[in-house]
């Protein structure tokens, strides 16, 4: 099966999910009872409801957030940009490779772009899904194999050992890295580890840039590695105007898994007697770590353009994407994080955006679709 077949298969299903889903738009928050039937789908809403009912940090509302998104990365033109940033002969390989993944269960889909990335190359996907996440990735497959019989013996999920494979792709915690390492250190890889996203604010942001970040931090509970779990604010930072653009997000705390979160990070932050903010829904507090527990988000001050913030320089390798005014945050700063960090390990994005990334942004920074072109020879 050639490129050209892959494509269309991967569109057609782009467009089932854009003709039920035409798009996130306002996000209708309500954790903690039922969305109702938000999809015209049935297919759509059994497949949502079983996803909640294995993950209740799945609500329907991020669940439909993340298949709308998937639409609408797989729109034609998307696709054939992606794949033509590639030499062509290399989609078409004589002896297709096993290729076993271990998909994360994070957030929604959060697999989905090696199963795209494994299959538009050529190669044989054997995924071991996350029992977190172990719905939605299938029932699009189903639905691909539909539209395009033929890729049927490219796919494959397996419920325990993954059996014979000639590479890996494998997404987990710093802890699981090392299972990873002992166990497919031997085959070509991509192991992930732990990372998050930052953000860099100068305190003159718009009404409109602060409730864009609001959906950095909260999208998927924020328990994405795109979620920005760290800000960097100026000395005298207004967190109370912060907390205000970010209420569209209040509904959250009537999740019950969410709340039991905030209430203990509370409860921690009082009996230890740990500087912090409370702004009844979300805690912030000062520190240098970057990751955060879920309802809680930690910053540090820092003196602005130009100087960088000594805690991107030191944890660069834990930092997915950094949200900032425009596409750049600022040429000057631009050109300060490549100097000092190396061009393309920080990926700046503009607020609201870290949760949309293009085909081409990969995780981590490591070209997953240029790793699989190269894992056999013509």
């Amino acid at each position: 099966m050639e490129l050209p077949g892959r494509i269309e298969a991967f569109a057609k299903l782009g467009e089932y999910l854009r003709e039920r889903l035409p798009g996130p738009g306002e996000i209708p928050l309500s954790p903690g009872i039922k969305d109702g039937n938000i999809y015209p789908d049935p297919e759509l809403e059994k497949v949502t409801q079983e996803a909640e009912a294995a993950n209740p940090w799945f609500i329907p509302s991020f669940i439909r957030h993340a298949l709308a998104e998937t639409g609408r990365l797989l729109e034609r033109k998307n696709l054939e940009e992606w794949t033509g940033r590639y030499p062509r002969e290399r989609f078409e390989p004589l002896h297709p490779r096993v290729v076993g993944t271990v998909l994360a269960g994070n957030i929604p889909l959060a697999g989905f772009h090696d199963f795209l990335s494994i299959l538009v190359s050529g190669n044989r996907f054997r995924g071991k899904l996350s029992g977190k996440d172990d719905k939605l990735l299938p029932f699009l497959a189903a639905k691909l194999v539909a539209f395009e019989p033929r890729l049927e013996p490219f796919l494959h999920f397996e419920e325990s050992r993954l059996g014979r494979i000639d590479a890996m792709i494998a997404t987990g915690s710093n802890n699981s890295f090392r299972y990873f390492e002992y166990y497919f250190g031997k085959y070509p890889h991509i192991f992930r580890r732990n990372r998050n996203a930052a953000a860099l604010l100068d305190g003159t942001e718009t009404k409109e840039e602060l409730e864009a970040l609001a959906d950095d931090v909260f999208l998927y509970f924020g328990m994405g590695c795109r979620n920005v779990a760290k800000l960097y604010v100026p000395e005298g930072y207004d967190f109370d105007g912060l907390f205000r653009k970010m209420e569209k997000y209040l509904p959250l705390i009537d999740h019950h898994k969410y709340a039991n979160n905030y209430l203990y990070q509370r409860t921690v932050f009082l009996m230890n007697r740990v500087e912090h903010l409370d702004s009844g829904f979300l805690l912030v507090r000062p520190e240098r770590a970057l990751a955060s527990p879920a309802a809680t988000l930690h910053y540090e001050t820092w003196a602005g353009d130009p100087h960088l913030p000594p805690g991107l320089q030191e944890q660069a390798g834990s930092i997915q994407c950094i949200a900032g005014r425009g596409v750049g945050v600022s040429n000057a700063l631009g050109v300060g994080v490549s100097n000092a960090l190396g061009a393309g390990i920080l990926r700046m994005v503009p607020f609201g955006r870290t949760q949309y990334p293009e085909l081409w942004d990969y995780a981590d920074d490591v070209d997953t679709l240029k790793f699989l072109l190269n894992l056999y020879e013509n």
